[in-house]
């Protein structure tokens, strides 16, 4: 089941696949191997895994985070643009999530998929006039409008 977090401690520790959502308010020159492209301004879909120590919650921490030592094609992004939440699947396949997001187009060929043999890129720009797939929007829609916890518990009567 896939749901939508805005924040990483709202991910859990478990392992899992995620499409964290960025926006950039400038064009970006970015690079993947011997490829290079300026990504326009606007909205950003990049699939990954969590596979390692504190899972989810810590790769999208990572993530989120603009002070880091760039290590992947991500970090180009997550430096320069703004993470507006992630997608994510308790024990998913980035590939699976990539493939749901095909309608939208490639940026950058090789980017965020250079150790995968079925994608051609893990980075998906998402135009304003896309459409998420049903599941992903129910999900975001239903992180936006749940009542944080202390609105949720019982208040006691006067």
């Amino acid at each position: 089941m896939i749901r939508f977090v805005i924040d990483a401690a709202d991910a859990p520790a478990a392992p899992g696949a995620y499409a964290l959502w960025l926006r950039l308010d400038a064009p970006l020159a970015v690079t993947a191997g011997k490829r290079a492209a300026v990504l326009a301004p606007g909205d950003y879909l990049y699939c990954g895994s969590a596979r390692g120590s504190g899972g989810l919650r810590a790769r999208l921490a990572r993530h989120m985070r603009r002070d880091k030592r760039p290590h992947w094609h991500i970090d180009q992004l997550t430096v320069a643009g703004e993470a507006r939440g992630a997608f994510i699947v308790e024990g998913g396949d980035e590939c699976a999530l990539n493939a749901a997001l095909a309608a939208l187009p490639i940026p950058l060929e090789g980017f965020g998929s250079s150790d995968c043999p079925r994608c051609g890129s893990h980075l998906r720009f998402f135009p304003p006039d896309a459409r998420l797939p049903s599941a992903w929007e129910n999900a975001r829609k239903a992180a936006e409008f749940t009542p944080p916890p202390d609105r949720l518990a019982v208040q006691p009567s006067p």
